[in-house]
């Protein structure tokens, strides 16, 4: 038999950090690819004639395909397949997407006998929106991939070691993605004049990002060799498609799941409306102050994510994490409801954003940490691929839902009417109906959250006890 190699690649920090910085840059562009559209809905809306109910059908198609079955199929190439194969042709995917997205926009498919005959079908949905929402449905299913793939790729790098504190380093880049693009996406469209820009940006960084992971994957390749993984492992302990039947038996995934799926669908949905919502709540502020105020809402979970990381590491208390995490979630929705629309205060929507921003850094940082310990590495991936299915469920109906409920409880505002039979390119929207169903999801992820935290005390799941072995 083999000796064992004592000293693995990824026992050396500067190594196993190396590699997460590349995941981590591949997973940044991608999440600035995600909202790159986000802030500048008022500019697409004139330039392109998108309804709200139009860009929340586009926002939903990132999730149909995933939806779909994608992502059930994702989680078992993972685990057949393995981490490189996977992450390479997820950030294929969404090179690809991303290319038919900016064909999709671009000015010179607008005179296309092709965009012609999209508009003839369907004709509430203009052709630039079908041939945008096509490839984001495509970007979507690599976006998602590389989202399971990246999670188990840091499970295995850093597996007995700062696992949490990794998981959180790489959501707290990726957070800083759309706080980028949140900042960048309206600036460029207002320089060049144009919603095509900053697509074309993002895509240029997405194939950076793609050459990133091809990087990460030569060092896989050598830790892959020191393990031996692919030469000793017993067949009981290779990943079986049976597995998947026993994930989806486990009432702890489940609970998992619809925690999951609760708390992301009022908060990824409420990206794509973020900056529109603030601009119709502050007066006087064009899309880019409002972008300028919204962006700072991933820099708040960038800034204490790695801070959670490293307390779950060492401390624990992820269940604890995820209660106080849903509760912050109902508050911040709930005074964009009803606090914002009455003071118009810059104060309160700075502050009421940062504080989301922690929310959105409690819930995640000891979600995803916290899966390891309920699944078994075999079926690891596939279980993420569940999780993030049932998590997709929710984000391709939340935002179609969003778009219809904010025209229908519109119908009949005034100023929305007046703006519209004026020409005006922007509409003051009221969003307190969308934002009342943003907070009732965070109502529910709240029980379940309490629920998961006395089926951990029941069960000694170890969802309170640290990470790093000692």
């Amino acid at each position: 038999m083999t000796e064992k190699i004592t000293k693995l690649i990824n026992d050396v920090p500067w190594i196993r950090w190396t590699a997460l910085i590349l995941i981590a840059l591949m997973m940044f562009f991608g999440y600035m690819f995600v909202d790159v559209m986000s802030p500048i809905q008022s500019l697409i809306e004139g330039q392109r004639g998108w309804t709200p109910s139009v860009f929340g059908t586009y926002a939903s198609a990132e999730y149909i395909l995933n939806v779909c079955g994608f992502l059930i199929l994702a989680g078992i190439i993972l685990d057949k397949s393995g981490i490189r194969f996977t992450g390479t042709l997820s950030a294929s995917l969404m090179l690809i997407g991303a290319c038919i997205k900016f064909v999709g926009i671009s000015e010179w498919f607008q005179t296309t006998e092709f965009n012609t005959w999209l508009n003839s079908w369907w004709i509430t949905m203009p052709g630039s929106a079908k041939m945008a929402s096509l490839g984001f449905m495509i970007f979507g299913c690599g976006c998602e991939m590389a989202g399971i793939t990246v999670s188990k790729a840091i499970a295995k790098w850093f597996e007995g070691k700062e696992m949490a504190l990794a998981m959180g380093l790489e959501m707290a880049i990726a957070r800083i993605g759309v706080f980028s693009v949140f900042s960048i996406s309206p600036w460029i469209a207002k320089e060049l004049g144009s919603v095509v820009a900053p697509v074309a940006f993002c895509t240029v960084l997405l194939l950076i990002g793609l050459i990133f992971f091809l990087v990460f994957c030569v060092m896989d390749k050598k830790l892959d060799k020191q393990l031996g993984e692919n030469l000793h492992l017993d067949p009981e302990d290779q990943f079986k498609v049976s597995d998947v039947g026993k994930i989806l038996s486990s009432s702890t995934f489940w609970v998992v799941a619809l925690l999951c799926v609760l708390y992301y669908s009022a908060i990824f949905p409420f990206q794509r409306y973020g900056a529109n919502m603030l601009q119709c709540n502050l007066e006087g502020i064009d899309p880019q102050d409002a972008s300028n105020i919204f962006r700072w809402f991933p820099i708040g979970a960038a800034i204490i994510t790695p801070f959670l990381g490293s307390f779950l590491d060492n401390k624990g208390k992820g269940a604890t994490m995820l209660i106080f995490g849903a509760l912050l979630l109902i508050i911040c929705h709930l005074v964009f409801a009803f606090v914002l629309p009455i003071t118009h205060s810059h104060l309160i929507a700075y502050t009421t954003i940062v504080i989301l921003g922690i929310s959105f850094a409690l819930v995640p940082a000891a979600l995803w940490p916290s899966v390891p310990k309920i699944m078994d590495a075999r079926y690891l991936g596939s279980a993420y691929s569940l999780i993030f299915w049932v998590q997709n469920i929710g984000l391709c109906f939340v935002p179609m839902l969003i778009g219809k409920v904010l025209e229908s409880s519109n119908a009949t505002n005034p100023a929305v009417i007046a703006a519209r039979e004026s020409g005006a390119t922007f509409i003051p929207y009221n969003y307190t109906v969308p934002l009342i169903i943003f907070a009732s999801f965070g109502v529910i992820a709240f029980l379940i959250a309490l629920y998961l935290k006395k089926m951990d005390k029941d069960k000694n799941l170890g969802l309170e006890l640290p990470n790093i072995k000692k």
